[in-house]
């Protein structure tokens, strides 16, 4: 587990410590007080990654085609 804040993760550095979070929790090896703060840390870094992941959506461009149903190019999810 680092001390990077999770806001400051990338989604790629949060999944893999989330990753490391479940692994030490489903070991069932660590004491109580050190797996109520791993839940936790797991919880704020899920949530980080729901959001990195729900902000790569809105980004997702949609195909627009044209009468023949050609792509022509693309328009931003957002302006949908």
């Amino acid at each position: 587990m680092t001390d990077t804040p999770v806001v400051e993760m990338s989604f790629e550095e949060a999944m893999k410590e989330l990753e490391h979070v479940v692994g030490k929790l489903e070991r069932g090896d660590v004491a109580l007080e050190a797996s109520i703060a791993l839940y936790e840390r797991g919880d704020a870094l899920k949530k980080h990654c729901e959001a990195e992941l729900k902000r790569a959506e809105e980004k997702v461009a949609a195909l627009t085609l044209d009468r023949d149903g050609q792509p022509t190019g693309t328009t931003p999810v957002e302006e949908l």
